[in-house]
């Protein structure tokens, strides 16, 4: 049933397991979405969007494409289908058990038992039971009383609601709601009789108690957002609320504290903010619908539309409808003529599908407030329909023209239009409409021109313009335009009005390709964080920059140099990105004057080749990209980046780092990847946690950092879930003397790790969270967020084991004797090695522990792709992992012996197991400390 808590359970193990996967996707309500026009079809372009990390796909066939349905089995992943109640829906979302890559999980949450055994082992489906006498107690304590505790007079009446809620959550949050304003005894006793009135003893009942405790405005905000906006964003609610006259806000607020809705918080990254949604359980909406039902105040399902519409008498009873005339015409019959003017009281109407139904006339009543028709057929509205109620209007359509009203009318309380209108060349007459707070022509490409009236529009603070790819001109703007949305635009210049408007926070001109230049008066603009001129590839120069910018997004453009003038005045600036500047030469030799820099991102420019002298200390600084650029140097200033944690250099000129290097104390990850004309690497600062120098072909020379790695042992005491990664595969020109640096450092790098992870043994290590700043590939992330404890892995090119590995076998198995005292307190674990042939090669090691009776003990972990390499070589891989530690210490007193058998699959050939020598060696606290005492 609903409400028993299924999605908050599948909800808890999504968020507790993602971490381990590499892609992730919860699909809400699959059953609600699926029962929309296209639903299934677009619930499942999410998913395939989720897992691909595509933002618009669109697959508008019955079956995945070949090619699409190979990436999809790629990545591990875990996937929620929420709220399933057709077999339909399974299979059209996540088909045969082979779709995804081995390792995958999908959870399922249905009402229907039954369902789910057709395509579920039945030993594998949860059956989720109600809560517990005294979990339900807590729970509707908590909602009741708060942070409060009960008072005396309390506890039995708590018992007996407690008991007759029977432990579904949902109603003991509800209830619990309900009794909060009872601050007396016999206030309670009367709520409580007021349960007791229904017999039937129906969750609904229950709720509607919590429904006729509502004031006249919160009801009707109530039964709207259960017909029409669950799952809404919030702000675009509150709109259409207010846009009837309710006071929403206040409403939607009031509803919350009686747990009747709840507010859901999502971080959108193409829009960066973060997003409210206004959440309903099922049990709710459904007593709310069940409520407008009886009223024929609301009207959401076909048939009922079908019936007002076909009943030529009208409905007076009738505030709001959202309807698809195509389900419509689906279920009953086509209807040619919609005639919605007999509903007096119609405030909200909301028409999907006019396009692909048989509608040729449409009749409105003067009375509607919020107006939204979708694949509108006609050239204009109803020439007997008044707009002078009209607060909202939203219309796509590929006819409407710009006579869309007649012109004698007077749209007074207008404050929002949308016309996305694929041919519309001409924007409709809004000059008298002088409320109007927002314009949203996004998507009508034919737009070639805005009139000039909108600079008189006084309340004007919004104007979405973004996809008008014919637009090239602008009028002044209004004095009072906050946001500028001109994205993906052919504008070639904007109006001085713009550059000088001191209200504009958010101006929006990236992709727009024909902007060539920005005026000098840019300055005055005053963005509320970022400024981004991404795509604009004709732009070549750059003048003065907006103030209170914060992050600067340059990128894609074809500047080739940022001036002086331009950087001193923005003294605000935490993050400059100038990806893929193509033809960026030079950069500003006082970068170094903004002291709140944060981040700075040149990958990509290819001709730029002479960083500067950083020459003031930078405090804040952690983030530096140079790949891909012609750099050939690194300043030996670079320890001045005193707080700089990740540097990338890959595929540059670079041919080695400076000493200095080791004076850039917090740096704990650097890439130099396929860095060609590397040749030596100096010693490194003792914190560096990942180090990336794959496929640099002239790398002989890497100095040992075993004195620095010693100097900051007792730093690492204090840092939990650790770990290191160093990698050095396909560097064919390394000399012996390097590869024994690399695997002498190697020792050091574990005995460290291990004894610094050992204080933490029984402490709660939190995981990581992806950005793709701190993680070269969301692969790298995925591998690191696995380990629930602190590892170290080494790769490096070569065929031999480590000389101080104690035991070592050819083959990929190795057996040894333990010692009678192997297991004491300061055993730290296992260090391993594989001498191998790097590819694309999943690793497994399993251990076979033997004990003086002749019983066996089994432990076994797997590494992921750690070997993984786009090209097959030779190579040595040395680790160290702590997440087996508690399971290899089990009755360790009395095992005698461990063969350890080990496993490198090549992701082609599964039956291929590419390790050719392995070792071990036991770790102790005793050995680590004499180590480290050599090193200094």
């Amino acid at each position: 049933m609903g409400g028993i808590g299924k999605t908050t359970l599948a909800d808890a193990v999504f968020h507790r397991h993602s971490s381990k996967f590499e892609v992730c996707c919860f699909l809400a309500n699959v059953r609600e979405n699926s029962e929309q026009t296209n639903g299934l079809h677009q619930l499942r372009n999410k998913l395939v969007g989720e897992i691909l990390k595509e933002k618009d796909v669109n697959i508008d066939t019955p079956s995945i494409p070949p090619h699409i349905q190979v990436r999809l089995g790629r990545p591990k992943a875990l996937i929620v289908l929420d709220d399933v109640n057709a077999r339909k829906q399974l299979e059209y979302l996540v088909g045969d058990d082979d779709r995804f890559c081995q390792g995958s999980r999908i959870i399922i949450t249905a009402r229907d038992k039954g369902l789910l055994e057709q395509k579920v082992d039945p030993a594998k489906i949860f059956s989720v039971e109600g809560l517990g006498s005294d979990e339900a107690l807590e729970l509707f304590h908590s909602h009741a009383f708060g942070n409060k505790s009960p008072t005396t007079d309390h506890p039995k009446l708590s018992r007996e609601v407690v008991d007759y809620i029977k432990g579904i959550p949902l109603a003991l949050k509800v209830m619990g709601s309900s009794f909060r304003r009872c601050k007396s005894k016999q206030e309670w006793e009367v709520q409580w009789k007021k349960v007791k009135q229904f017999p039937n003893e129906e969750i609904d009942q229950v709720l509607r108690i919590s429904y006729d405790g509502l004031g006249k405005n919160e009801k009707e905000i109530f039964l709207d957002i259960a017909c029409f906006h669950k799952g809404c964003e919030r702000n675009d609610v509150e709109r259409m609320l207010d846009s009837c006259d309710f006071f929403a806000e206040a409403g939607i607020n009031e509803l919350v504290d009686r747990s009747l809705i709840s507010i859901s918080y999502s971080w959108t990254s193409w829009e960066d903010k973060l997003e409210a949604r206004i959440e309903m359980h099922d049990l709710v909406q459904e007593m709310g619908r069940a409520i407008a039902r009886e009223q024929r105040s609301r009207l959401f399902m076909a048939k009922d539309v079908y019936q007002v519409l076909t009943n030529y008498e009208g409905d007076g009873h009738v505030q709001a409808i959202s309807t698809d005339l195509y389900e419509i015409q689906r279920l009953h019959s086509a209807l040619e003529h919609a005639n919605f003017e007999k509903m007096y009281q119609l405030r909200f109407l909301c028409v999907e599908s006019l396009l692909t139904s048989s509608i040729v006339s449409l009749d409105l009543p003067n009375s509607l407030r919020f107006l939204k028709l979708r694949g509108y057929p006609l050239k204009s509205l109803p020439s007997k329909f008044s707009a002078q109620n009209l607060v909202v209007l939203d219309m796509s359509s590929y006819k409407v023209g710009p006579q869309l009203w007649n012109e004698d009318q007077s749209l007074v309380n207008l404050k929002r239009i949308r016309l996305c209108c694929d041919y519309l060349t001409e924007v409709p007459n809004l000059s008298r409409c002088l409320n109007i707070e927002c314009i949203n022509l996004g998507g009508c490409e034919r737009l070639v021109e805005i009139p000039s009236y909108f600079q008189h529009l006084g309340k004007l603070t919004y104007l979405k313009l973004e996809d008008c790819r014919n637009l090239k001109n602008l009028p002044e703007m209004p004095c009072n335009l906050e946001v500028l949305l001109l994205f993906d635009t052919a504008i070639e210049e904007l109006p001085s009005s713009v550059w000088s408007h001191e209200k504009i926070s958010h101006l929006d001109i990236r992709n727009c390709g024909h902007l060539k230049s920005l005026p000098s008066n840019s300055c005055k603009l005053k963005l509320s964080n970022s400024f981004s001129v991404e795509g604009c590839k004709s732009l070549c120069e750059m003048w003065e920059l907006p103030r209170n910018t914060t992050v600067l997004e340059l990128s894609g453009t074809t500047i080739k140099e940022l001036r002086n003038t331009s950087i001193e005045s923005v003294v605000g600036l935490t993050a400059i990105k100038l990806i893929n500047c193509k033809s960026l030469v030079s950069f500003p030799t006082n970068i170094w004057k903004l002291k709140s820099l944060e981040s700075l991102d040149l990958s990509g420019c290819s001709k730029f080749q002479h960083f500067p002298e950083i020459s003031e200390a930078m405090k804040h600084l952690e983030f530096l990209n140079l790949s891909g650029t012609l750099v050939k140097e690194v300043p030996p200033s670079i320890g001045n980046l005193v707080a700089l944690q990740k540097l990338n250099l890959a595929n540059t000129k670079i041919k080695s780092l400076p000493a200095s290097i080791k004076q850039a104390s917090q740096l704990s990850r650097l890439c130099l990847n396929d860095c060609n004309s590397l040749e030596y690497l100096p010693e490194l600062p003792p914190l560096l946690q990942c180090l990336k120098a794959n496929r640099c072909t002239s790398l002989k020379t890497v100095s040992s950092s075993s004195t620095a790695l010693a100097q900051g042992w007792e730093k690492y005491i204090f840092y939990q879930g650790l770990y290191e990664k160093h990698r050095f595969s396909n560097c064919p020109e390394l000399d012996e003397n390097a590869r024994s640096n690399i695997m002498g450092d190697a020792q050091l790098r574990i005995m460290r790790m291990a004894t610094a992870s050992s204080k933490f043994k029984d402490d709660k290590i939190e995981q990581p969270s992806y950005d793709s700043e701190s993680y070269g590939s969301y692969d790298d992330f995925v591998e690191e967020s696995l380990c629930k404890r602190s590892f170290v892995a080494i790769t490096c090119c070569g065929n031999e084991i480590p000389k101080w590995f104690r035991h070592k076998s050819e083959g990929c198995s190795i057996k040894i004797e333990l010692p009678r005292d192997w297991f004491s307190t300061d055993f730290l674990g296992f260090a391993l090695s594989l001498a191998v042939k790097f590819g694309l090669a999943q690793i497994g090691c399993k251990y076979n522990f033997k004990t003086s009776n002749g019983e066996s003990h089994e432990v076994s972990h797997d590494l992921g792709n750690m070997l993984r390499s786009r090209e097959y070589s030779h190579g040595v891989f040395v680790w160290w992992y702590n997440n087996v530690f508690e399971e290899v210490v089990k009755g360790a007193e009395s095992r005698t012996a461990v063969n350890v058998d080990f496993t490198a699959m090549d992701f082609c050939d599964p039956k291929l197991n590419l390790v050719e020598k392995c070792g071990i060696c036991l770790l102790y606290g005793k050995d680590a400390e004499m180590i480290k005492q050599r090193a200094l």
